[in-house]
């Protein structure tokens, strides 16, 4: 296995520019994911790493070597797709050992491998199987297995979660987490769906429009993201971000009606324009006659947990997390509370107020 460097990267088609700048380390052994809406750059960056995109500036290095020029097949990687591309005619067997009899390997390290990874995988009663008669949960397995065999340098992951139904993604979410713990091997691993950034990642790089907003642990961007895209874009449901202003140094008041919460400011003046972001699980109910009051639009009862969206006078909806089977109705107005300690505070242009 391998670490990798990326040093201002970028990536442009013409007059376009998809990467701007991209500096990353990856050290050997570590899962690393890179999260964000679609048309962030994720994929295209994974696909420069593998060298199947030319850089357009900057350099790649993976274990120390500078591989910016080389072509894909001397990188040493090995690169799941979203598409399993099995071949149909193959068993499962054949399919990944197909590789390995490409590179020159003897007969007994390719069935050595095979079985091996077959084993991880769960995939040794269903070697002589074609992909038709495997659920796709088997087949991106098997895709999986394909990449194993070749023992990469760095596995690279494009997705390949998304063409799996929801109890599928979750199962194979949770086999690939134990694979790596197993291997130990430099992942990457590209995704759109957050929950499984959280899951899976030692770190997340979160992506917009081409450029690194943040790089942390699961945990250091779920609690303390740097930017609004960031505090937004991790955590589900997304954290309450409400307008308001500064009234004095450690108060803000919110939205039209003006409710008054504490919140650490800085050196921001009153008047000054701000968004207060705080979790549905940190949001408390505040005694009668107290906290800003919330008219309840939808209840959701999840059985151990029960979400609340409501309004607020001059606020985006708001929702509210409680545990257990709530009895609160639609029409039903609940006071809210904002923990100092739970709160989070943006500037006019979206940077993190630090306390």
């Amino acid at each position: 296995m391998a670490g990798l460097k990326l040093s201002a990267v970028r990536k442009a088609y013409g007059a376009t520019t998809v990467l701007h700048g991209i500096d990353l380390d990856v050290a050997d052994g570590e899962f690393v994911v890179f999260v964000g809406p679609s048309g962030c750059g994720k994929s295209t960056l994974l696909r420069s790493i593998a060298g199947l995109e030319e850089i357009t500036g900057g350099a790649i290095a993976i274990d120390g070597a500078d591989v910016t020029h080389l072509p894909a097949s001397e990188r040493g990687l090995a690169m799941v797709f979203q598409s399993y591309a099995l071949y149909p005619h193959m068993s499962v067997y054949a399919n990944m050992a197909f590789a390995l009899e490409n590179m020159g390997f003897k007969r007994d390290e390719i069935d050595k491998r095979v079985r091996r990874a077959a084993e991880m995988l769960r995939l040794t009663d269903y070697l002589e199987r074609k992909p038709r008669a495997l659920s796709g949960g088997q087949r991106q397995r098997v895709a999986i297995g394909r990449a194993i065999v070749r023992d990469p340098k760095i596995f690279l992951f494009d997705e390949p979660l998304s063409n799996l139904d929801a109890e599928l993604r979750v199962a194979t979410r949770k086999e690939l987490a134990a694979l790596h713990g197993e291997i130990g091997g430099t992942m990457i691993y590209v995704t759109h769906d957050q929950v499984e950034a959280m899951t899976l990642a030692d770190r997340i790089v979160v992506l917009r429009a081409g450029r690194i907003e943040q790089i942390g642990t699961p945990l250091e961007l779920y609690n303390r993201p740097d930017n609004l895209f960031v505090a937004g874009f991790i955590g589900s449901p997304r954290m309450n971000l409400l307008p308001g202003r500064v009234t004095a140094a450690g108060k803000v008041a919110l939205g039209e009606g003006g409710h008054e919460i504490a919140c650490a400011t800085g050196d921001l003046a009153a008047g000054a324009p701000v968004t207060a972001g705080i979790r549905p699980e940190h949001l408390e109910l505040a005694p009668e006659g107290q906290g800003l009051p919330l008219t309840i639009e939808l209840v959701e009862r999840l059985g151990g947990e029960s979400y609340l969206y409501g309004s607020a006078a001059g606020l985006p909806q708001i929702t509210l997390k409680l545990d257990g089977q709530s009895e609160h109705e639609r029409g039903h107005s609940v006071p809210l509370a904002f923990p100092q300690q739970k709160l989070h505070l943006f500037d006019e242009a979206g940077q993190a107020i630090r306390p």
